[in-house]
C-alpha cells in the first residue's frame, strides 16, 4: 500500500517550485502518492494545512509529520 503525502505550497513561490522538483519528484511513485495543493489557488485547504501543523509553505505531510522546507511563506501570507 501507498503512503500518501500532501506537498502543500505556493505556485508563485520560487523556493516552493525548487522543493517541488528536488523532492517530491524524487518520491518513488511506486511507494508515494503525493498530492500537490496549491493554498494560494485552494484557500478552502489553509485550516486543513493548518490542522496538519503546517505553518509555512512549502511543506510536506507524511504519515503524520511535517516536514517545512526552508520555512517560505507563512500561512496567514496565503489568505
Amino acid at each position: 500500500m501507498k503512503t500518501k503525502a500532501v506537498f502543500y505550497h505556493d505556485a508563485g513561490c520560487t523556493v516552493c517550485q525548487a522543493a517541488k522538483q528536488q523532492i517530491v519528484h524524487s518520491l518513488d511513485p511506486q511507494r508515494y502518492d503525493v498530492e500537490e495543493v496549491d493554498l494560494a489557488q485552494v484557500k478552502q485547504r489553509i485550516p486543513e494545512a493548518a490542522e496538519a501543523g503546517v505553518k509555512t509553505v512549502p511543506a510536506l505531510v507524511m504519515n503524520d509529520h511535517v516536514f517545512h522546507i526552508n520555512r517560505g511563506a507563512e500561512l496567514t501570507a496565503l489568505i
